[in-house]
Parts: structure tokens; sequence; C-alpha cells
């Protein structure tokens, strides 16, 4: 996209997300982005409870994303994060039930992608993942793990789901950046993995 830039999610650039999140009337029910975070003390109960704690783990470096940013105004983000920062995935326990155990665990994981409403569709959400993924890289790079929904899975069972509620983008979406299916996860989702080599400084 012409003049769009990726801004990691720092305390110096809160303004710049908040502002998106506001335009998009604070996300699901008001979570702010903070439902994949772990649980805490007022964490869900109010719209501006969580806003105060989304910038509390911004300011704390344990929340991270990358916005995509036009024309001054962030309009996509990607939430990404280590397991210990973004341990409240979806359907967690059949994600551990299937875990094999000698498969190296992620050392980081994409839980979020957002692209605002008057945006959608115009390859943003793709912008913000392979965003992330460089931020990623330049903080060392490892093991990434995304959790998209798997339209083929689906549409196979005479389902459809509306682009307000991919939350994570689509499994076509992770194959054209490069990642590969590891496995199923909950009815629509599934796990998908990719190898980030470190930057170079």
């Amino acid at each position: 996209m012409p003049d769009d830039t990726i801004v990691a999610l720092t305390p110096q650039t809160w303004d710049l997300f908040a502002d998106l999140v506001e335009r998009q009337g604070g996300l699901f029910g008001g979570c702010w982005c903070t439902w994949f975070h772990p649980p805490c003390e007022g964490r869900g109960e109010t719209s501006e409870g969580n806003r105060v704690i989304k910038k509390m783990w911004v300011d704390q470096g344990v929340a991270h994303a990358a916005l995509v940013v036009r024309d001054g105004q962030a309009i996509a983000w990607a939430e990404y994060g280590t397991p210990e920062e973004l341990p409240s995935i979806h359907h967690r326990k059949q994600y551990d039930a299937t875990q094999p155990a000698d498969v190296e665990p992620a050392r980081w994981r994409v839980t979020c992608i957002q692209v605002e409403k008057v945006h959608r569709k115009r390859g943003l959400a793709e912008v913000a993942l392979r965003g992330a993924l460089d931020l990623i890289a330049a903080a060392g790079g490892g093991l990434v793990e995304g959790y998209p929904h798997d339209l083929t899975a689906k549409n196979a069972a005479g389902k459809k789901t509306s682009a307000s509620w991919l939350y994570n983008g689509t499994r076509s979406l992770y194959e054209r950046v490069g990642f590969t299916y590891d496995r199923p996860k909950g009815l629509g989702n599934c796990v998908m993995r990719l190898d980030v080599t470190r930057t170079s400084s």
C-alpha cells in the first residue's frame, strides 16, 4: 500500500492505537485487545477498565503489536507476543492436549489481526501480519505460531463467517505469508507455524 508504514506499539505510539480502537468502538464488547493477555483484576469488566489495563501493559513493555499507519492514523494492527505474554488463546485445553511432546514450542504468538472496517478487503491484514513478523525478526526471531480461521473447513460444513469475526485472519492469509499448517484447533480455527530468521543488526 502506498504511504503505509509499520510502527511498533509502544508508549510513544499508544495514541495511534487508542484512536483506532476508539474508532472501532473498543472492539469486541470493549475488550481493547486484552483478552489474550493473562487474566488480571478488572479485565473484561468495563471498556474503560480494559483500556487502562492495556495501556499499563504497553507501558510495561509486555503488550506488542505492529500498527499499519497511513496519513498519520493507524488503520490496522497485528498483536503478537510470547506465550507468557499471551497465554489466553481460544481452545487452550485442546491446544495443550494435541501439542506433540517432541515438537519445538513456539517462541512467539500472533493472536489478533484487525483492520478498520472502512479499509477491509484491501490486503491490510497481510500488511499487518508481515509487519508483525518483521518486528519479531528484529526482536530475535524464532518459531512463530498463529491461530487463524480455517475457512476451508467452515465452508465445507456449510458455514459462513462475517469478516467482523475474523479476529486473527484466515488460513489462506497465513499460507501466503509462508506459514505451514500444523493442526486443527476448535471447530473452525487451526495452528499455523513459521520459523522467522533474526534480522541482522
